[in-house]
């Protein structure tokens, strides 16, 4: 059966089936975010064929244009796990991507074109990243789903804000120093479920999930 990640979080949302014992169980450890992680750590910029956030359309930045995503990582205990966060910038929409396998790129972007290739055409307009060695690959997602990749500048965690803020509240379910390997797709999708049914002041109390329901809806 198909992994179609991002659709698959709208049933569930859509459906109210959020199995909140498995979400209350996976809400351990600390609710305050801790400092990131220090800039001499991060990993290694690619060598070449970024497009940096400075050439990034307008329509990006004032957010009225649905179909624009950050991404980024958070990291698991001891550096050896991962899960990948997407967050779209008009609806503050969660979707998480899978990497039971790891993070190489390659690894990177067949689950990044896995989990936007259930989007319709509307919704893959652009990615945003940090300079993560995870997308040195990122040419051929690109290709692959006709997204361009927009890379931050060093050290501007501030250019993914909502990327950032979504990080921040993951870390309820997903505390550091947890192997994040062991956490299944289905679950991945029910934590994304469960922030996309929180109403955002941003939103005029709306949840993301209505949000982009509404934007479905006004596109069809």
């Amino acid at each position: 059966m198909a992994h179609e990640t991002i659709c698959q979080a709208l049933y569930v949302q859509g459906r109210g089936e959020l199995r909140r014992e498995l979400t209350r169980a996976l809400r351990t450890g600390r609710a305050m975010r801790r400092p990131h992680r220090q800039s001499a750590k991060r990993q290694p910029r690619m060598a070449k064929d970024m497009v940096m956030i400075s050439e990034r359309p307008p329509e990006v930045s004032d957010r009225a244009v649905p179909g624009h995503w950050e991404g980024d990582l958070i990291i698991g205990k001891a550096h050896k796990s991962a899960i990948g966060t997407l967050v779209e910038r008009s609806t503050r929409f969660v979707a998480l991507v899978h990497l039971p396998d790891g993070r190489q790129p390659a690894q990177m972007r067949d689950a990044l074109i896995q989990a936007v290739s259930a989007l319709p055409t509307q919704l893959k307009r652009s990615l945003t990243w940090d300079q993560g060695s995870e997308m040195h690959l990122h040419k051929e997602f690109s290709s692959a789903t006709d997204m361009p990749v927009y890379f931050c500048d060093p050290g501007s965690p501030w250019q993914r804000g909502s990327n950032e803020n979504t990080n921040g509240l993951l870390r309820q379910y997903f505390p550091k120093g947890t192997d994040l390997a062991r956490y299944s797709r289905q679950e991945l999708d029910t934590v994304a479920a469960e922030l996309n049914s929180r109403p955002r002041k941003t939103l005029g109390w709306e949840t993301p999930a209505e949000r982009l329901a509404k934007l479905l809806a006004t596109a069809s």
